[in-house]
């Protein structure tokens, strides 16, 4: 059988083999479904979390195995569906249906499910519950987020791409299946016609290149004169012309390089003030002030930086910690007037610094992200307290994600690594009993400044962090490699995190001190189940979806019988 495999085959079901008796997977297709996801997604900046918390496979999935929705290039979340459609100018969504085969073949009754779905679910004029029983419940949440975010951005310049990705081990793609793709894009053109509908095939060749491809990034930065150089330090001033800027922050695709601006703290604002005002500067083409005259530059972090040549940068792994509305608004002109970029003459003022460390590296972040009003929680990665806990994670053997995907592609297992949202989540389950306020809100859900204090001080025994992330990720694993349902184990996770919890303290309000004397290894599987058991049963008696696990009703009657069971 092996002879008939390609090399890049039998490579890669080795490799794939190897990882998932590494990862904490206990079931080879979940761990396909996450490994085609992480790859197929490699180039959106996505976190392990949102990734994880994307695939939607295991019954009722309508081909759908992985479903993400962008807006903005950034992922979208229920909890900040409000936010977004607040945007100002223009949106463009993206919506990414995934399907993964350990297979290596394509198949086309992959695409006659997605035609079938996108027929079902896409149509506007038809209701979401009418196919309660034909899908599950996490393909129709994902459909209905999608909707409510395309009908509060009525009235604004909305684009949509419609992405589907099939991922597998296959070398060729049949004639059918490419036939069946016309009628796939003709179906969802039918209820969005001014859309782009594409379907993309990741077999072995690409996913070779995919699981090969470096996760440091190096770009050339063009200058127009030579820079200036600070001391010995490799550290740089020059102007940059911006038609070059706009190709640096810009990828193969023409599309905004999202990757780079990770460390950048605030979001793009939309068309506030300031925005206008470089829109304007920048609409100004035969004006004879320069760009850099009228606007900030941008200030960018680097892991090195190179001198090539008198006028040229080489910069590993680029950060731009300031100017992300300036660089925005640079990247929407010339996307909507490329004419522009063959006879552009202005130029934007960047600053370029390799920190000495870590510390060093935060503070830089802050301080060139202080001068304007941002809301609290976009700065906690660069508090004191978050650089301890990602300290006393790592001694620990976890790894605390403060700058999101670092520790990612170091190499770290999915396993080892602890995301910022993760641990909050965490820590509102046990210490302020509110497992649903974490399901309902993993991206907003550390905005409030008294409640963030509460849970993150120096007050607090630092022991308390690594122990919480360990116990998270424990229980995590468990409820993955159960035969629930995906989105079952999304809406009861925090809630078993929870009760396992405050079960073994014997109360329904765990405290710190509480929760430090526990011994949580003594928390054996069998205890776990039955929280599992527990949760699931008070999940499926009031309803069994999203909403109950969003709402109070569950917790309450969790409450109850936490409380019961200590009077006894």
């Amino acid at each position: 059988m092996s002879g008939n495999l390609s090399n890049n085959q039998t490579l890669l079901k080795g490799y794939i083999e190897k990882s998932f008796n590494e990862s904490e997977y206990s079931r080879k297709s979940d761990y396909f479904e996450f490994f085609a996801a992480e790859n197929a997604l490699k180039g959106d900046g996505v976190g392990i979390d949102d990734i994880t918390s994307g695939l939607t496979g295991r019954g009722g999935d309508g081909g759908c195995d992985g479903l993400y929705l962008f807006c903005n290039s950034e992922i979208v979340h229920e909890d900040a569906i409000q936010a977004i459609s607040n945007i100002g100018r223009s949106a463009n969504l993206r919506v990414v249906i995934l399907q993964a085969k350990n297979e290596t073949s394509f198949n086309e009754n992959v695409i006659m499910k997605w035609k079938t779905l996108s027929s079902n679910l896409l149509d506007f004029d038809k209701e979401l519950s009418e196919f309660k029983g034909r899908y599950n419940a996490s393909v129709l949440d994902f459909f209905a987020m999608f909707k409510t975010l395309r009908m509060n951005l009525m009235g604004k310049n909305v684009k949509i791409i419609f992405e589907y990705i099939y991922v597998s081990l296959g070398e060729d793609v049949h004639p059918n299946i490419i036939s069946q793709e016309k009628e796939l894009k003709e179906e969802v053109e039918r209820y969005f016609p001014d859309s782009s509908v594409n379907v993309r095939h990741i077999g072995a060749s690409e996913l070779m290149t995919l699981v090969n491809a470096s996760p440091s990034v190096k770009l050339i930065l063009p200058l127009a004169d030579t820079p200036i150089s600070l001391g010995d330090r490799k550290n740089y001033i020059a102007l940059v012309k911006l038609d070059e800027y706009y190709r640096f922050i810009s990828d193969d695709s023409n599309n905004l390089r999202k990757s780079i601006f990770e460390s950048n703290v605030r979001d793009y604002q939309g068309a506030n003030n300031v925005n206008k005002a470089i829109k304007g500067s920048l609409c100004r083409v035969d004006g004879n002030d320069d760009f850099w005259w009228l606007n900030n530059g941008v200030t960018i972090l680097a892991a090195d930086v190179t001198q090539e040549t008198q006028k040229k940068l080489l910069i590993t792994d680029p950060e731009i910690v300031n100017g992300l509305q300036t660089s925005n608004e640079i990247y929407f002109f010339y996307s909507d007037n490329p004419e522009q970029l063959n006879h552009e003459q202005r130029h934007i003022l960047v600053r370029v610094i390799v920190p000495e460390d870590e510390s060093s590296r935060d503070c830089i972040i802050l301080a060139n992200n202080s001068q304007t009003t941002i809301p609290a929680v976009t700065l906690r990665a660069t508090d004191p307290i978050q650089r301890n806990i990602e300290m006393c994670l790592k001694s620990h053997g976890l790894y605390y994600d403060r700058k999101k995907n670092y520790y990612r592609n170091q190499g770290r297992r999915p396993a080892e690594i602890v995301s910022i949202s993760f641990l909050g989540q965490c820590l509102m389950s046990i210490f302020k009993s509110s497992p649903n306020t974490a399901r309902a809100r993993p991206s907003t859900l550390l905005n409030d400044d008294n409640q963030y204090h509460e849970l993150y001080s120096n007050e607090i025994d630092i022991e308390v962090y690594w122990k919480c992330a360990a116990f998270g990720k424990r229980i995590e694993r468990f409820v993955k490699n159960s035969s629930l349902p995906r989105g079952v184990q999304n809406d009861i996770l925090f809630y078993v995190i929870y009760s396992a919890i405050a079960n073994s303290c014997k109360k329904k309000d765990v405290s710190f001190s509480d929760f430090l004397s526990l011994d949580t290894d003594l928390i054996g599987d069998d205890s776990i189940q039955y929280e599992v058991d527990r949760v699931n049963a008070i999940y499926e008696k009031l309803g069994g979806n999203s909403t109950v696990a969003k709402g109070t009703n569950m917790i309450r009657n969790l409450k109850e019988q936490i409380c019961s069971d200590s009077d006894e």
